[in-house]
């Protein structure tokens, strides 16, 4: 095994792959990445070379999933003709069903410390995009409307949607339906009404809303 590891190109994914067959199989984040190189029988200076520490592997894996969502939906030739509503739509049931794929890892990455703030800081760069893939349809509806009064406020819709984000994340987290069937029901519930509501409600109550769920849900 370790001459396979030697001969093999060791990419970014590579390094991910390792890592979360490690913590699933150790059911442990590793100690360093001295431990970690050295039971995936690779050269630290290759691990530095793709990244700066295991936390940036933690953070990279997340970003990951949104790439890797944003790449598949985008290959579908309809979405381009899809409202704002059914693009977050397809996003959010195609990003859940690439996470549950991946459900042992994002329920350990998500379990394994209970501290809130620690979790967060893993999501910190799939926060980044998700927040500014919300703004872009924001933007994008924007520019259909000629009145200033009916146009959003990306900035804070973009946060609007990442407090959504993290309340379904948490429904997923504690969904033992068949098929997280309810998920999907939780997402075309809670998409619809986003955008419904950011239509009629002033949009700080609907931030608070999103606080108050986070709160509820996560602390």
């Amino acid at each position: 095994m370790a001459t396979k590891t030697k001969t093999k190109k060791i990419t970014d994914d590579v390094i991910i792959s390792m890592y979360m067959d490690y913590v699933l199989e150790h059911e442990v984040v590793p100690k360093s990445v001295y431990k970690f190189c050295k039971v995936n029988d690779i050269d630290e200076a290759v691990f530095y070379k793709n990244f700066g520490s295991v936390e940036g592997i933690q953070k990279s894996i997340w970003s990951k999933f949104y790439t890797n969502t944003k790449s598949l939906i985008e290959k579908n030739k309809e979405y381009d003709s899809f409202t704002n509503k059914d693009k977050m739509l397809t996003f959010f049931y195609s990003f859940f069903e690439l996470l549950t794929l991946n459900r042992s890892y994002a329920l350990f990455a998500l379990s394994s410390d209970r501290t809130v703030l620690k979790n967060m800081e893993q999501l910190k760069d799939l926060r980044r995009h998700v927040k500014a893939f919300s703004a872009e349809l924001i933007e994008d509806g924007n520019a259909t409307k000629s009145l200033k009064i009916t146009k959003h406020n990306p900035k804070l819709f973009s946060e609007g949607a990442w407090l959504q984000f993290l309340f379904i994340l948490k429904f997923w987290m504690d969904d033992d339906s068949a098929g997280f069937e309810k998920t999907d029901v939780a997402i075309e519930k809670s998409i619809n009404t986003i955008f419904d509501v950011f239509d009629n409600t002033p949009l700080d109550n609907i931030i608070d809303f999103g606080k108050f769920l986070f709160k509820e849900k996560f602390v």
